[in-house]
C-alpha cells in the first residue's frame, strides 16, 4: 500500500509538472501576443489566422503525439508595455507551454528578458530584427529571414540598376532602426551611403515633416521600414508633393493591408517577402495552405502564409519531441530541423544557429491592389 501511495505521488507530481509547462495528456498551449486592434491589427490578425488554420487543420487529424495544440492570444495593439503584461499572464497564470508568433520588433525587444529568464521557447515572431538572431538566444526560433537579408535583397537590387541616391523612411523605434542599419549595411558594402532620412512615430500617420525633410532631398528610391499605415500616408503625401521615387517596403509592412490603404496610389509600390508567392500554388506549402485558405474562404496573403508556415515548424517540433514533451525536448528537436522541407520552405537549426530561413522574394502592387513578382 505504501509503495502504491508513492508511486501515486510521484505520478501527481509529474502531472502538475507537465500543467506547469502547458502540457497535459490532451493539449499543449501555446501563448501570443499580438496587435489585434489599433493602426497595426491587420499584422496580428493575419499572423493569428494563418497559424490557426494549420493548428485546426493538425487537431482535427489527431493533433501531434495525441495532443491538440491551442493557441491564445492577447492583444497588444503593438505596444511594448501591453506585450511585456501579456507574457507575463500568458507565462505565469496561463502556464503556457511557448510563445508563438509574437508580431513586432520592440514588442519583442520588451519581452525577450522575460521569457529568456523564465526559459520559455519564443518560437516564429514576425520580425526580421537582428536582436533575436545575434547574439544566439537558445530560447528564440526565427523562422523568416531577417531584416538585414531583405534590404541586403533591396540594395543589391536597386543598384543592379545603377540606382545610387537611395533614402530610408523608418518608424523611430527599434524596427526602424534594425532597417535603418540593414540599408546602410547593404549600402556601406557597395561604398555607398544613405542618402536621405525621416522619421514616423509609431502607431502614427503624421508625416508631414518626414514628407518635408525627404522632398529636399531627392532620393531615387526610398526604403520604408514602418507599418502600413504610417507607410501609406508616408507615400500619398510624397505623391501629393509632386516627389515620385521608386518605394520599396520591408515584409513586416503587412501587405494587404499597405495595397488595401494605398489604392490605386499602390501600383508600383515594392515590397520585400519571406514566404512564397500565395499565389504559386506550384510550390507544395503554398498548395496546402491554399486548400486550407479556399475551404474556410478568407482570402490568401503573404500574413497568413507566414502564419501558416510558422505554425507548420512549430508543430513538426512538437511532433520530433515526441510524448514526453517538455521544454528542453523541445528546444533539442528544433536543433535537429537540419534541414526541414515545409513544402518548398526549408528551415534550418543547429544548436549553434536559430535563424531558420534567409529566403526573400521581391514583389510589386499592380492594379486591383494585386501582388507580381
Amino acid at each position: 500500500m505504501k509503495r502504491f501511495l508513492t508511486l501515486l505521488a510521484l505520478l501527481v507530481a509529474a502531472s502538475a509538472t507537465c500543467w506547469g509547462q502547458g502540457v497535459t495528456d490532451t493539449q499543449v498551449l501555446l501563448g501570443q501576443s499580438a496587435a489585434l486592434s489599433g493602426p497595426a491589427q491587420e499584422l496580428g490578425k493575419d499572423m493569428q489566422l494563418g497559424a490557426t488554420l494549420y493548428f485546426n487543420y493538425v487537431n482535427a487529424n489527431g493533433g501531434v503525439n495525441g495532443r491538440k495544440v491551442v493557441l491564445k492570444t492577447l492583444d497588444d495593439g503593438y505596444e511594448p508595455p501591453r506585450a511585456v503584461e501579456n507574457t507575463k499572464k500568458l507565462i505565469n497564470d496561463d502556464k503556457v507551454f511557448a510563445l508563438f508568433g509574437y508580431v513586432g520588433t520592440p514588442t519583442s525587444a520588451a519581452v525577450m528578458p522575460i521569457f529568456t529568464e523564465a526559459k520559455v521557447p519564443y518560437v516564429g515572431a514576425f520580425t526580421g530584427a537582428e536582436l533575436l538572431r545575434s547574439p544566439l538566444n537558445r530560447y528564440v526560433f526565427n523562422v523568416r529571414a531577417s531584416y538585414f537579408d531583405e534590404t541586403e535583397a533591396i540594395v543589391q537590387h536597386l543598384t543592379a540598376m545603377s540606382i545610387d541616391r537611395i533614402g530610408v523612411f523608418y518608424q523611430n523605434d527599434a524596427y526602424g532602426q534594425a532597417g535603418l542599419e540593414g540599408v546602410t549595411r547593404a549600402l556601406k558594402k557597395r561604398n555607398l551611403q544613405v542618402a536621405a532620412k525621416a522619421t514616423v512615430e509609431r502607431n502614427s500617420v503624421d508625416v508631414k515633416k518626414a514628407v518635408a525633410e525627404m522632398s529636399k532631398d531627392q532620393p531615387q528610391a526610398i526604403v520604408m521600414i514602418g507599418a502600413y499605415k504610417g507607410c501609406a500616408a508616408f507615400v500619398k503625401e510624397m505623391k501629393a508633393a509632386g516627389s515620385n521615387p521608386t518605394f520599396w517596403n520591408v515584409s513586416f509592412v503587412g501587405s494587404k493591408a499597405l495595397a488595401k490603404e494605398l489604392g490605386a496610389e499602390g501600383r508600383g509600390v515594392q515590397v520585400s517577402q519571406v514566404v512564397p508567392f500565395p499565389w504559386d500554388t506550384s510550390v507544395a506549402v503554398v498548395k496546402e495552405y491554399r486548400k486550407l485558405v479556399d475551404d474556410a474562404k478568407v482570402e490568401p496573403g503573404f500574413g497568413t502564409l507566414e502564419g501558416f508556415i510558422a505554425a507548420k515548424v512549430m508543430v513538426e517540433g512538437i511532433r520530433r519531441a515526441g510524448r514526453n514533451l517538455t521544454r528542453e525536448s523541445f528546444i533539442k528537436a528544433m536543433e535537429s530541423l537540419d534541414p526541414y522541407d515545409a513544402g518548398g520552405f526549408r528551415v534550418t537549426y543547429t544548436p549553434e544557429s536559430h535563424n531558420g530561413s534567409r529566403f526573400v522574394d521581391l514583389t510589386i502592387i499592380s492594379r486591383d491592389e494585386k501582388f507580381v513578382r
